[in-house]
């Protein structure tokens, strides 16, 4: 043994890449061989600003800024560049200013509703026309037909209930739940007849209150709006979802 230390340092480090031009961090793998010039080509495709737009800055893994990386032709490892070090990108080609993506700087052509109603080659001219969408009035009368059909039934099942009923619920894409009717009527959040449930178990999106106005008591996720025509009461009794088991 003649009492030297040789030190090996790993030829590539894993830097997180941060820019002016995106708020998004991301952690990349790179030779420390290479020059800062060919570091700023491999940058080009991460975060899209033009390498001979960029200037960097290295952070340590707190986050301190240590130094610029300005000398194009020299090697990446020559700088303190470490592990979990950032590598921040400013973009000086006008990118990050929203030169190119604020569209409050781009002039607006703007037309009045009458003026607009008066155009012979407008959009809304062409449905009239064509009788399509709102336009329709024989779709659209059966339309609102429809949807008032729908919620006569739908108050006509609300009415068929009462708080403290047990019910199972019956939504198309979701699994059958079990619980207690705890509110009927028209909420704030949507309109429409609604059937306030709380749930046996977890399987619920709230705690009986929405938007901040309360409509029942229950525990967290045990509480649901669903609407009348998928609540059906009966005497259900209450069942074991297997929500305990390890």
């Amino acid at each position: 043994m003649d009492g030297s230390v040789t030190v090996i340092t790993n030829p590539t480090v894993s830097v997180r890449v941060t820019s002016t031009v995106s708020s998004f961090e991301v952690n990349r793998r790179f030779n420390r061989g290479i020059t800062i010039a060919e570091f700023k080509s491999k940058l080009e495709l991460i975060v899209g600003t033009p390498a001979a737009c960029m200037d960097l800055e290295l952070f340590s893994t707190s986050d301190k800024l240590l130094q610029k990386l300005d000398n194009n032709e020299a090697l990446l490892g020559s700088y303190p560049v470490d592990d979990d070090c950032r590598i921040h990108v400013t973009d000086r080609s006008g990118t990050q200013s929203g030169e190119f993506t604020d569209l409050s700087k781009v002039e607006k052509f703007e037309i009045s509703d009458d003026a607009y109603e008066k155009r012979a080659d407008s959009v809304r001219n062409f449905k009239k026309n064509m009788k399509l969408g709102r336009f329709n009035e024989e779709n659209r009368t059966k339309q609102e037909e429809a949807l008032a059909k729908k919620e006569e039934e739908e108050k006509a099942a609300m009415e068929a209930m009462a708080v403290g009923n047990r019910c199972k619920v019956q939504v198309p894409g979701q699994p059958t739940k079990i619980g207690t009717v705890m509110f009927l009527g028209t909420a704030d959040f949507k309109p429409g007849y609604w059937v306030g449930v709380k749930y046996d178990e977890p399987l619920g999106k709230n705690d009986g209150s929405v938007n901040g106005k309360r409509y029942f008591e229950c525990g967290a996720k045990y509480g649901a709006f669903v609407k009348p025509l998928s609540v059906t009461v009966g005497d259900f009794q209450e069942e074991d979802y297997g929500l305990d088991e390890m």
